[in-house]
Parts: structure tokens; C-alpha cells; sequence
């Protein structure tokens, strides 16, 4: 099929990212929200949310991703995953761990949460306090971690990159296996947010292939899933390493990472708001649609940026020739905020094609 077309027209959501809450007891240097500890007025009441869970259980079958800010800080976040369990849709959770307790597990687990990510951006606590403007957090997360092991709740390790720690991620993709992590998922840095004040921490070009290659090497020496978000040309560099070695992209050869593509946003993910807009991710703050006065079907289906994105032919620059495009597609985020134009090329891709 050729790049241009658009092969996702009819695609379902497969993810659905929810930040539930602003409210955050942590004030870390990259968040995308600037979350602080609130109050944040206008957020959806129990109610509203179960309803806008009804909505997206029409259109399919997602992941759920309960985020924040910090989740546990809104009282029904148990409410709303026994809601969504109910409906038949898988229900996850984003933190960062350090307000776990035995009791809050346990709630976790009759609500039917499935895992939990739980962010680590250095491999020491000097590293990751730093980023996260609280000391004792890593601390706090680590004790977080040791309970869902005991109480047998899967979780993952969320880690952002960007200068601050990009030696340190070995030691970080280490850490995850010794902590018994089911997976280990990298962030490349989007510069939204607070983390505008961090754009010179962003890696250049060149650092970021290196890096995606590296963690494409790693993927057959650790016992761990790794996926790459926010660095959408893994999935060309995962193609290109398998034809080097006379491979052909398969689910049974590359798992998951075969049927996706990098950036998801608006073809079959997105983002809600805690004040129930709909973006295509949370790094990029356009609304497609306010669930407050839309249903949540209407706005997949109808919402004009989504079905530019699911049109592969209007992409601009070499993303818009690149015959990796479907595959990959370029951070729409990153494009946006360094031309003010969201079908720009990825502005971090060494690739020329």
C-alpha cells in the first residue's frame, strides 16, 4: 500500500489516556499539565466520567489509562475502575508511586486495575528526586514498588528522557528487571508544559537514533517488554534492523510492536482532559472536541485534526515522502511546537528518505 493513504479511517481506539485529575503531590521539572496540588475547578464529576466511559465502550474495546496529575489524589478513582471493569474495558493506571499503600492495592485490585506504570527518571534517588522537585520520592516509589510485588499487582516503569538522564538509562532498564517490572517504556522528552523550560535538555537527532537502536538491541537481553513513546521512529528503526538481518516484522517475530505504529495520536489514541476536552495526546493541546457538550463517538469520528492525522498523504516535509510514514508518522507534538504546524516533519529525525 502506498504511504499516502489513509488505512485508518475506521480505526477504533485502542488506548484512551484519562487525566482524571490536575491535582498532583509531586511538582516535577517535565510535566506536560504543570500539575501543582490544586484546587483545579471544572473537572468531571463521578457521573459525567461513567457516562463518557459508556461512550467509549460503543466505539471499542481500549485500554484505559487512568492518569493525572497523581490518580489517587480524586476520591472515586476507585468508583470509575470498577465502572469501566464492569463494561469490559481493560482499566490501568499511571502514578508515581509514592502514595501506594496495602489498602490502596487491594482497592486496585477489587476495581479490577490491571497494572500499573509507575514513573522512574533516574537511577539513583539524587537523579530522580531532582526531577521530580521532592525529595524522598524515589524513596517513596521504591517502597511502592516492594508492596506490589507482595500483593502480586503487575507494573511498569515509565521513564522520560531527555540529558538529564540519557546515560543513565541502562542502569534505569537494569533497575526495572532486578524490581521485577513486567515492561519498561521510555518517553522521549516533548517540551510542553513545564518541560518548555527544559527544551535544551531535549537529545539532538543524532543521540535519539543512537538511543532507539540501542534500545532495539536490548530488546532479546532483558526478560521485559520495552516500548518507545514519544519516538516514533523506533518503529522505522525496528523495520530497518529486521531487514539487515533478513527478518521479516511479524507478530510472532516482534510481538506488539509489529501491529502498531509510533505516533498514535488521533488514529488509535487520545487524550482526555480533566476538563473532558479531547487532544490527540496529552503533549498536544488541541481540543478535537469537548465531551461536555459531545459524545465521545462523535468526536473520534467526526473531529476534523483526528482525520488529518489518519490522512497519511497530508503530512508535510520528508515525513510526508518517507516511506516509513505509516509505520512511524513523527512526533505530531514535537512538529507542532517547533512550527506551529502539527503535519510538519519530526523535527528530531536523522533519518533522509
Amino acid at each position: 500500500m502506498h504511504p499516502g493513504k489513509n488505512r485508518n479511517k475506521e480505526a477504533s481506539p485502542r488506548l484512551v489516556a484519562w487525566e482524571l485529575t490536575r491535582k498532583c503531590n509531586l511538582n516535577c521539572v517535565h510535566c506536560r499539565a504543570g500539575s501543582e496540588k490544586g484546587p483545579y475547578p471544572g473537572e468531571l464529576e463521578t457521573d459525567k466520567c461513567i457516562e463518557i466511559l459508556e461512550q467509549i465502550r460503543k466505539v471499542g474495546e481500549p485500554i484505559v489509562i487512568l492518569t493525572g496529575g497523581e490518580p489517587l489524589l480524586r476520591e472515586d478513582i476507585f468508583d470509575l475502575a470498577e465502572a469501566g471493569t464492569r463494561m469490559g474495558l481493560r482499566m490501568v493506571m499511571a502514578t508515581n508511586g509514592t502514595l501506594l499503600t496495602p489498602d490502596i492495592i487491594g482497592r486496585m485490585k477489587a476495581s479490577g486495575i490491571k497494572r500499573l506504570s509507575i514513573s522512574i527518571d533516574g537511577a539513583t534517588a539524587e537523579q530522580h528526586d531532582a526531577f521530580r522537585k521532592v525529595p524522598g520520592a524515589f524513596h517513596r516509589a521504591m517502597e511502592g514498588i516492594e508492596l506490589l510485588n507482595r500483593n502480586g499487582l503487575e507494573f511498569q516503569i515509565n521513564t522520560t528522557v531527555s540529558r538529564h538522564n540519557v546515560k543513565e538509562l541502562e542502569e534505569i532498564l537494569n533497575m526495572a528487571v532486578k524490581l521485577g517490572a513486567v515492561a519498561h517504556h521510555i518517553f522521549l522528552l516533548v517540551p510542553t508544559g513545564r518541560a518548555k523550560d527544559m527544551v535544551n535538555q531535549e537529545i539532538d537527532a543524532a543521540e535519539y537514533e543512537n538511543l532507539l537502536h540501542w534500545f532495539y538491541r536490548m530488546r532479546d537481553q532483558v526478560p521485559l517488554h520495552l516500548k518507545a513513546t514519544c519516538a516514533p521512529h523506533y518503529y522505522r528503526i525496528l523495520r530497518q534492523e529486521a531487514r539487515k538481518q533478513g527478518e521479516k516484522v511479524s507478530f510472532e517475530t516482534h510481538g506488539l510492536d509489529a501491529v502498531t505504529r509510533g505516533c498514535l495520536g488521533g488514529t488509535s489514541f487520545c487524550f482526555i482532559s480533566n476538563t473532558g476536552i479531547v487532544q490527540p495526546c496529552g503533549y498536544l493541546e488541541l481540543s478535537c472536541g469537548d465531551l461536555k457538550t459531545s459524545s465521545f463517538q462523535s468526536v473520534w469520528k467526526d473531529s476534523q485534526i483526528f482525520n488529518e492525522f489518519r490522512n497519511f498523504s497530508a503530512y508535510k516535509g520528508k515525513c510526508g515522502r518517507c516511506g516509513y510514514i505509516r509505520f512511524c508518522g513523527g512526533c505530531r507534538a514535537r512538529a507542532f511546537e517547533a512550527t506551529g504546524d502539527y503535519l510538519a516533519e519530526e523535527p528530531l529525525c536523522a533519518y533522509e528518505p
